[in-house]
């Protein structure tokens, strides 16, 4: 597992690149708390609530394609989970590792699809929520969220192999 390096920061970019790239730096430390481990590994819940690397994977992948492509009317590759329960936070619905990476791709490729035609004022509608949200909100939301749960990813990492920081030694 590769991940791109997109760690350059845009120190003088408008907002949008700034954001964007600060997405990005979010998106690849999530993929690279992956490296190195074996399918097991990726999977092994470490929480009472059964938090996996992978879980959190497809969890991110659901929620980039609710809040950027669905809300902003962009059509969303049929799912194999309902992401409205936890089954989008678990690895266990049959799926294989490369099909939940494959499937963050695909979702992190259409958010920025979105991101690149649309202007941080433009509006997007999620349809569980009953307002509507500026891409600008949904750019600051996601890095949130994707931070949120790469932080996540740090903690189990640590206690599968007691690997940290953004990348594991190798």
């Amino acid at each position: 597992m590769t991940t791109p390096d997109t760690t350059s920061t845009p120190y003088t970019a408008g907002d949008k690149e700034t954001l964007h790239a600060s997405l990005d730096r979010m998106r690849d430390a999530v993929l690279g708390k992956l490296e190195g481990l074996d399918d097991a590994e990726l999977r092994r819940p470490l929480t009472p609530s059964g938090t996996s690397l992978l879980g959190l994977v497809k969890h991110l992948g659901s929620v980039e394609y609710g809040w950027f492509v669905s809300a902003f009317g962009g059509e969303v590759e049929p799912l194999w989970f309902d992401p409205y329960t936890d089954e989008d936070m678990r690895a266990d619905q049959g799926e294989t590792t490369q099909q939940i990476i494959d499937f963050y791709g695909r979702a992190r490729a259409a958010a920025d699809r979105t991101i690149d035609e649309r202007a941080l004022d433009d509006l997007g509608r999620p349809d569980w929520r009953g307002e509507a949200v500026s891409l600008r909100w949904v750019l600051v939301h996601m890095i949130e969220e994707t931070a949120r749960h790469a932080g996540h990813m740090d903690i189990v990492r640590e206690l599968i192999d007691g690997a940290v920081g953004d990348r594991p030694a190798g």
